[in-house]
C-alpha cells in the first residue's frame, strides 16, 4: 500500500483528535515525522473531496470538514491506494503459454483480494480509530 493512505488517515485522526483547532501541515507533519510537503499533498487531496477545510494566514489552518463518524477507511483506500494489490507484470514472452496468459488468469484472483480488503476497511471510519488511540492514551 501506498504511504498517502497512512498519511491521509493520520492526518484525519490528527484533525478529529482536536476538533476545536485549526492545525498546520507542519504540525501534522511533525506528528507523523514527515516533511509538511508530503503532508500538504495529500491534504489537498482530502481539501478537495470535501473531508478537510482550510483557512489562509497567520492564523489559519485545517480542520475537518465531515463527522470522524462517517469517513470510512474504504474511501481513503479508493482515493491513495486502489488497486495497489493487483502487482505490475513485467513484459512476458508472447509465444510462452504461461507468460501469454498469466496476467490474464490473476485477474479475477486480485480482483478478489482488492474487494476483500476495501469490505474490510469500510467496516472503519476515522472516529473508530481515534477512540482506539484514546484507548491506550
Amino acid at each position: 500500500m501506498h504511504s498517502e493512505f497512512a498519511i491521509a488517515i493520520h492526518s484525519l485522526v490528527f484533525l478529529a483528535h482536536t476538533p476545536n483547532r485549526l492545525r498546520t501541515s507542519d504540525s501534522i507533519a511533525n506528528s507523523i515525522v514527515i516533511h509538511p510537503v508530503r503532508v500538504r499533498k495529500v491534504l489537498a487531496q482530502l481539501r478537495k473531496r470535501g473531508y478537510i477545510q482550510s483557512k489562509e494566514g497567520a492564523k489559519g489552518g485545517f480542520y475537518l470538514n465531515k463527522d470522524p463518524k462517517f469517513i470510512h477507511l474504504d474511501e481513503l483506500y479508493a482515493i491513495f491506494t486502489e488497486d495497489s494489490v493487483v502487482p505490475k507484470w513485467p513484459e512476458v514472452n508472447p509465444r510462452c503459454p504461461v507468460g501469454s496468459h498469466i496476467e490474464e488468469s490473476m485477474e479475477s484472483i486480485f480482483e478478489t483480494v482488492e474487494q476483500g480488503v476495501k469490505e474490510h476497511f469500510h467496516q472503519y471510519t476515522i472516529a473508530d480509530v481515534l477512540n482506539r488511540i484514546q484507548e491506550k492514551v
